[in-house]
């Protein structure tokens, strides 16, 4: 049985990927924060999953779990590497607080890096595994390559995995390990929920504060009517599987004639449009 690592699997996109990779006959390493969590994982996946109890930031302990599933292995490669873990900080860019832009790097962005790094040696760049090289699958989002007002710490964070993907695509030719990217738009997960509890009366004297209000909306809404997790689940088995895979997917629910819009349209014809949409153009 192959097995492959994901990362952030408690609930979202994580949780969802390992539903479907399992139910495609993948054994799972799956990372948590919480001892509840892996016990809770555990119980609804069987022996199938093997929890993985580390936060992405902290590198003794990706460390730790990699030599637990090296021990594993024993002695084959892993198939697959997922780096899903992320946060998402909101808020004006003039007015976010400095601290919680950068525990946005270092979670989105710094986290990749040092999963990639613990887990890359099983993926094959250790020669003396045995087995065909594994893959790494990037989750990035839309708003890695469009961003939106009021996410910029996270689109700033995604922009950045996106070059971070393809320098490292590049330089793992030489191991065979292939590095793809999926760009998700919202997706369906109990997170809109508590979006709703995001306190934006800390921006109370801010000339943002109304525009805010609508966007958290609007923003809200978006994500309970997303794509369904396993949708994503499926896209990553397939990044993972396909003989030939793309460098980059993206996933992303609308009509057709925002998806062209969105797709054609100049930055500045964007930017009017959002603006009008949010009221961010002066009267």
């Amino acid at each position: 049985m192959k097995s492959i690592v994901v990362t952030g699997v408690s609930t979202g996109i994580g949780h969802g990927a390992t539903k479907v990779l399992i139910a495609k006959g993948f054994h799972v390493f799956g990372s948590v924060r919480k001892q509840e969590d892996a016990d809770r994982l555990k119980r609804e996946f069987g022996d199938k999953f093997t929890p993985l109890v580390f936060d992405v930031t902290d590198e003794a302990a990706i460390r730790a779990a990699a030599a637990e599933v090296r021990a594993a292995l024993k002695g084959e490669t892993l198939a697959g590497l997922v780096n899903n873990a992320g946060i998402a900080v909101s808020g004006p860019l003039l007015e976010v607080d400095p601290a919680d832009f950068r525990t946005q790097m270092e979670v989105n962005l710094t986290g990749p890096l040092l999963v990639t790094q613990a887990f890359a040696p099983l993926l094959g760049a250790d020669k003396s595994l045995k087995g065909a090289p594994g893959r790494i699958v990037n989750i990035s989002s839309v708003g890695g390559i469009r961003a939106m007002p009021f996410i910029g710490p996270y689109a700033a964070s995604k922009f950045a995995l996106e070059g971070f993907s393809e320098a490292l695509r590049r330089e793992l030719m030489l191991f065979g390990i292939d590095v793809i990217v999926i760009g998700p738009g919202p997706v369906k997960t109990a997170i809109w929920d508590k979006a709703e509890e995001i306190d934006i009366a800390r921006y109370g004297n801010s000339p943002y504060l109304p525009i805010l209000e609508k966007f958290q909306k609007v923003f809200i809404d978006q994500g309970r009517n997303g794509l369904p997790a396993e949708t994503l689940g499926r896209l990553i088995h397939k990044a993972l599987t396909t003989p030939k895979p793309r460098v980059r997917y993206s996933a992303v629910k609308g009509r057709l004639s925002e998806k062209i819009l969105m797709a054609v349209a100049s930055k500045r014809t964007l930017d009017k449009v959002i603006g009008k949409m949010l009221g961010l153009t002066p009267n």
